[in-house]
């Protein structure tokens, strides 16, 4: 008989975005020594999730076990531009260590930090070789961003041939039919749609389908789910960013949704973009002018 698994909601809770809700289903009794290492590393990426870094930093102590540490690493690279560089000479440094290098969340920590600094190849070292669904789909993630669909689709089969229903499998579907297009954004949509029904609405879910809708041409409904997502949680990123290029293609004013999100996320890719052509276009008009 399968061993229940006690901590399915908050794990799945965690990968469909509903962060709160995870961390309140995280109150399990008897645990054996892994599972609760496991809940209490999914709790603290829960909090870094919802941006309450320092709480994250200041919690998990220098004697915690090596998950957790790889956890605070995490916080520490995204608390501040300062603190930055020490987070990626520590991780390197714990990496290149035989008795933890191997580490599965180290590993996973370090696929997310080399992937949000572009550095592919250096988060594929680490995250290549597999070894949970969770690493899987960030090899997915990966070869898209890499604009490699043919690799995303060997690590999406990898996932179907261990567990087709999984959550993080469903997800990794949708974004590979995302990035391949063309017909493919429909049965993405409808992968979306399915886990909003059978789980929760999360701003994560109702933005994957605000995406597919904008790729479909269906600009008013995209704008309904963004608003709906927007309500959820007032900061994401990817909502603000999904409104102003759907404002954007509808013609309505797009500064207020583009200005909270240079506020609070001044790294984003959209921000990056924008105020490049801005600096660039000024300079254009000095030569004008000059």
């Amino acid at each position: 008989m399968a061993t229940p698994d006690h901590l399915f909601n908050l794990r799945n809770n965690f990968y469909l975005g509903a962060y709160q809700a995870a961390i309140n289903s995280s109150d399990v009794s008897n645990l054996s020594q892994d599972d609760a290492l496991e809940r209490d590393t999914l709790v603290h990426r829960c909090y870094i999730a919802l941006g309450q870094l320092q709480f994250v930093i200041s919690e998990i102590h220098n004697d915690a076990p090596t998950p957790l540490q790889a956890v605070k690493l995490l916080a520490l690279y995204f608390s501040s531009p300062d603190t930055k560089d020490s987070a990626i000479s520590n991780l390197k440094e714990w990496l290149a260590d035989p008795a933890i290098g191997n580490n599965a969340t180290l590993r996973l920590v370090a696929g997310l930090i080399f992937l949000h600094e572009n550095d592919f190849n250096e988060a594929l070292k680490h995250t290549n070789a597999g070894g949970t669904m969770e690493l899987h789909a960030l090899n997915v993630q990966i070869f898209i961003k890499m604009h490699r669909s043919d690799y995303a689709e060997r690590q999406l089969r990898i996932m179907q041939q261990i567990d087709e229903d999984h959550t993080l499998t469903q997800l990794a579907n949708a974004w590979l039919d995302l990035a391949v297009g063309g017909s493919k954004i429909q049965e993405a949509y409808l992968i979306f749609q399915d886990m909003s029904e059978r789980y929760l609405s999360t701003s994560m879910l109702l933005n994957g389908k605000a995406v597919c809708c904008m790729h479909m041409g269906n600009f008013d409904e995209a704008e309904t789910l963004l608003v709906e997502a927007l309500n959820k949680d007032a900061r994401d990123p990817e909502t603000l960013a999904n409104l102003v290029v759907c404002c954007l293609h509808l013609g309505k004013p797009s500064n207020k949704s583009f200005s909270q999100l240079k506020l609070s996320h001044a790294d984003h890719v959209l921000v990056k973009r924008v105020t490049s052509a801005e600096e660039s276009f000024d300079r254009a008009l000095q030569t004008f002018s000059s």
